[in-house]
C-alpha cells in the first residue's frame, strides 16, 4: 500500500519561483506540486519548503573526529555527531571531505581514512545516519604517498568527489608568504631557520609531485565516472590545467580571473558559505559576495560551519539586486547535485526524491523547522 503525506500552506522554493501551496509526497517521491491553500495535511503555516541541501564540501566530519590536535575520537560517535549538526542544519546530502596525502608535519596516517570511511559505511547499514553520506576524497598532489592513500579507495561506489589540491607555498591559496607565515610559521611556532626549511622541501615536493600526481587521479576519476574538482585555482594557467583535468567543480578559486574563466568553461564554481556569511575571506582571499554580483558563483558548501549553508543564501537573496531567493537555493540544492551527477534530487519536482526542509524565516538567520529525507522525517 502507498503511503501519502501532503504538506500545504507552504511557501515552495522551486527553480525558478516561489509557489503557495501543497506538496503531495508518495513513497519517498514527490507526487505532485499545486498552488493554493489546503485544508488536507501538515500546515506549514506559510513557512518555506526548499529542497534537501546538497553539501559537496565540508571539513566539518574532521573536527568531531580530531576535537584537539593528537586527539581521535571514537569513530562511530564522530560520525554521529557530525551527522546530527548537518541534518539539523538542513543538508540531506553531504559528501565527508577525506585527507589524502600526509607527512611527518600533518594529515592522517595512510589507513586512517580507510577506517573513517568504513565506519561511515558501517554507520549507514546500522540505521545510524539520517543525511545520505558520500565521500569527497581531497588529495594532495604535492604529497609523496597520496597515491598510496588513495589507491585504499579503487573500489569505494561512495567516492562520488575527487578534488586536487596543492597547498604548497607559492601555489594557489598560498601565493603571498605573508598568508604561508600565518599558517605554518606562526601557528607552528618555527624560528626562521626552522621554517626555510619547511618551505623548502614542501616547494620541492610541488614541483617533484604535483603534475605527475594531478594527472594519475584526474584518469582514474575519469575511468571511474567520478567528478573531479580543482582547488584554489589563482591563474589562466590553473584553469588550462583543470579543462585538461576534466575539472566540472572549479572549488575556491583564488581570483576573479580564475573564477571568470573556470565559469566561462562550464564548471561550477564554488565558494565557502561562512564567507559569504561574513563578507570575506578567512584566508584573505577573494569575497564570495563579489563572485556572486559578477554572476560566476555558481555552488556554495558550509566549508566548516553546517548551518552557514542554509544561512548564506538568504543573505545573497536579501542584499545582492541580481539574486533571488530561487537562485540562491540553487548554490546549495539543484546545482550541486547537477554538478555530481545527482539526478534524482536537489529540486522540487514530480518524481524527484522527497528531500525536503522547512524553513522559518521572518528575518535575521533562518531556522530548520523540520527535515525530511525521502519523505521520512529525519529532524
Amino acid at each position: 500500500m502507498s503511503k501519502e503525506t501532503v504538506f500545504s500552506n507552504a511557501r515552495i522554493v522551486l527553480e525558478d519561483d516561489i509557489l503557495s501551496g501543497s506538496i503531495l509526497i508518495r513513497d519517498g517521491k514527490i507526487a505532485d506540486i499545486s498552488g493554493g491553500n489546503s485544508v488536507a495535511g501538515e500546515d506549514f503555516e506559510g513557512d518555506y519548503i526548499i529542497p534537501g541541501l546538497v553539501e559537496l564540501h565540508t571539513d566539518h566530519l574532521e573536527g568531531h573526529y580530531q576535537p584537539r590536535p593528537g586527539i581521535r575520537w571514537n569513530k562511530t560517535a564522530a560520525i554521529q555527531a557530525h551527522d546530527a549538526q548537518i541534518v539539523t542544519s538542513g543538508i540531506t546530502t553531504v559528501f565527508d571531505c577525506l585527507r589524502m596525502g600526509a607527512d611527518e608535519d600533518g594529515g592522517f596516517e595512510h589507513g586512517e581514512m580507510r577506517e573513517m570511511a568504513d565506519a561511515i559505511q558501517s554507520a549507514e547499514t546500522e540505521g545510524r545516519l539520517r543525511a545520505e553520506h558520500l565521500i569527497h576524497l581531497r588529495c594532495e598532489v604535492s604529497a609523496d604517498n597520496v597515491l598510496e592513500h588513495f589507491a585504499d579507495f579503487e573500489n569505494d561506489r561512495h567516492v562520488r568527489l575527487v578534488s586536487l589540491m596543492d597547498h604548497a607555498p607559492g601555489q594557489r591559496q598560498f601565493q603571498t608568504m605573508d598568508q604561508y607565515i600565518f599558517y605554518y610559521q606562526k601557528k607552528r611556532g618555527l624560528s626562521d631557520e626552522a621554517f626555510a626549511r619547511f618551505v623548502a622541501k614542501r616547494q620541492a615536493e610541488s614541483a617533484r609531485n604535483s603534475t605527475p600526481h594531478r594527472n594519475a587521479i584526474a584518469k582514474v576519476c575519469a575511468e571511474r565516472g567520478i567528478t573531479v574538482a580543482s582547488h584554489d585555482d589563482a591563474t589562466l594557467s590553473h584553469v588550462d590545467e583543470a579543462i585538461d583535468n576534466g575539472v566540472r567543480l572549479a572549488e575556491f578559486p583564488t581570483s576573479f580571473d580564475a573564477a571568470r574563466a573556470s565559469h566561462g568553461h562550464g564548471m561550477s564554481v564554488l565558494m565557502g558559505a561562512p564567507n559569504i556569511v561574513r563578507g570575506k575571506s578567512h584566508s584573505g582571499n577573494i569575497a564570495a559576495r563579489d563572485l556572486a554580483e559578477m554572476g560566476v558563483l555558481d555552488v556554495l558548501s558550509s566549508d566548516y560551519v553546517p548551518l552557514s549553508l542554509l544561512h548564506a543564501p538568504f543573505i545573497l537573496a536579501d542584499e545582492v539586486e541580481s539574486i533571488s531567493l530561487p537562485k540562491a537555493i540553487a548554490m546549495v540544492t539543484s546545482t550541486p547535485a547537477r554538478t555530481v551527477s545527482l539526478d534524482d534530487r536537489g529540486r522540487i519536482a514530480a518524481g524527484l526524491r522527497a528531500d525536503l526542509v522547512r524553513v522559518h524565516r521572518s528575518h535575521g538567520v533562518p531556522v530548520t523547522r523540520s527535515v525530511w529525507r525521502q519523505g521520512r522525517r529525519v529532524a
